[in-house]
């Protein structure tokens, strides 16, 4: 099972302020889904996203999913 982060705790797992956070969703930057107006993060997503940064490579969409997009395949 895959562990899913707040907002505020995929923050410090990254070791940046949650502004930060805040700007790479609104750039869509990074992989997420909202759960009711709450921004939620896989913690496995997360690591291949930080991973393909860490080697210059260029990020694929972001798969930030909004509304009715956030809960397909529960």
């Amino acid at each position: 099972m895959s562990r899913v982060m707040r907002l505020e705790e995929v923050a410090d797992y990254l070791r940046v302020h949650p502004s930060t956070i805040y700007r790479l969703l609104k750039k869509q930057q990074i992989p997420a889904f909202k759960v009711g107006s709450d921004w939620r993060f896989n913690l496995e997503s997360i690591d291949r996203w930080r991973a393909n940064a860490e080697r210059g490579e260029p990020a694929p969409e972001a798969a930030v999913t909004t509304g009715r997009d956030s809960i397909q395949g529960l």
